[in-house]
């Protein structure tokens, strides 16, 4: 009985511990024709997945990563590659569409709206404003002084860079 103990106890030890600080990233590159964006979903967030996927979309098409014109990833190898339920998808180009970030066109598929006039400027930097406003009130709630949560940006921008550079690398290695 004790060893039976101490072995249950040796494998809970080997197990990762999760303290809510190492969120579980699935960081995806999907692939649509000539089109490559990486995805990143983030499952202990709290945020449902489909929202996720919606923001990112926006982002891309703000950023330029999207041109307007360019088809979407289907719905089912898109739900595939992310391993998420079809629905999750297709919530998420529903939702697009209501926005008039995208458009349907039936048996052709979703495709980035030509004149997507919610992603200018002011609009991408009001959704990443909001972003910012979040981190900083969890910072507060988290007696994150400012000097550390200024650090701690600037090695999250580094960290990102790093990720960007090495995504990037293999592509150019491709070319």
């Amino acid at each position: 009985m004790a060893q039976a103990m101490k072995r249950q106890a040796a494998k809970i030890s080997k197990k990762p511990v999760d303290n809510g600080r190492n969120p579980s990233y699935c960081p995806m590159t999907v692939s649509a024709g000539q089109i490559t964006m990486l995805l990143q979903l983030n499952f202990k967030s709290g945020k449902p997945v489909y929202l996720q996927v919606v923001d990112q979309v926006k982002a891309a098409a703000a950023s330029g990563a999207l041109r307007p014109g360019e088809p979407l990833p289907s719905i089912r190898p898109l739900a595939e590659q992310l391993r998420v339920n079809r629905n999750t998808i297709a919530k998420a180009y529903t939702e697009l569409e209501a926005q008039g970030v995208i458009e349907t066109l039936a048996g052709r598929g979703c495709y980035l709206r030509e004149n997507h006039s919610p992603l200018r400027k002011e609009v991408r930097l009001q959704m990443l404003a909001q972003e910012i406003d979040a981190a900083i009130v969890q910072a507060h709630h988290l007696q994150v002084a400012e000097k550390e949560f200024l650090s701690l940006v600037r090695d999250r921008l580094e960290v990102f860079e790093q990720q960007n550079q090495a995504h990037a690398a293999p592509t150019q290695a491709e070319a």
